[in-house]
């Protein structure tokens, strides 16, 4: 079961934290993009300049990271494709409510992590269709 859950859902967990964290509906998009800009820890480079990583700059790497697993998901079928997919369907509508009614959720970031979750639900679909019919083709050739 839990292999089978979407795990965008993790950097969407984490985002509602942290808009949310403050108290329900009262934090404004300006404060949420604040408290994600907020510098983590730094890397000395070797061209004498600082890298700097943000709250933000880990929520987006955690989103792609499931994103990748997602993909790599995706090539399943079954029930338990389908199950992932509309579970995939359920949060990308999640985010998508959040973004255009919760000003907390009206930012950058946010906008990105929801586009990660409608490829999940196109790719997750496409591919399982996809899968499908060249299993179908390669059946068909065997059994002529």
């Amino acid at each position: 079961m839990v292999r089978n859950f979407p795990l965008l859902v993790i950097p969407v967990a984490i985002y509602n934290v942290m808009a949310l964290g403050g108290g329900v509906l009262s934090r404004s998009a300006q404060e949420v993009v604040e408290g994600l800009a907020r510098i983590l820890f730094t890397v000395p480079m070797a061209s004498n300049t600082q890298w700097i990583v943000t709250s933000g700059d880990v929520v987006l790497l955690i989103a792609l990271l499931a994103l990748f697993t997602e993909f790599l998901k995706a090539a399943r079928h079954g029930r338990e494709a389908m199950f992932n997919h509309t579970l995939s369907l359920a949060i990308f509508i999640i985010c998508l409510v959040e973004f255009l009614l919760i000003p907390a959720f009206a930012s950058t970031l946010f906008f990105i992590i929801m586009v990660m979750a409608l490829l999940d639900v196109l790719a997750g679909f496409m591919i399982t269709v996809m899968s499908a019919q060249h299993e179908n083709i390669i059946e068909e050739e065997y059994t002529d």
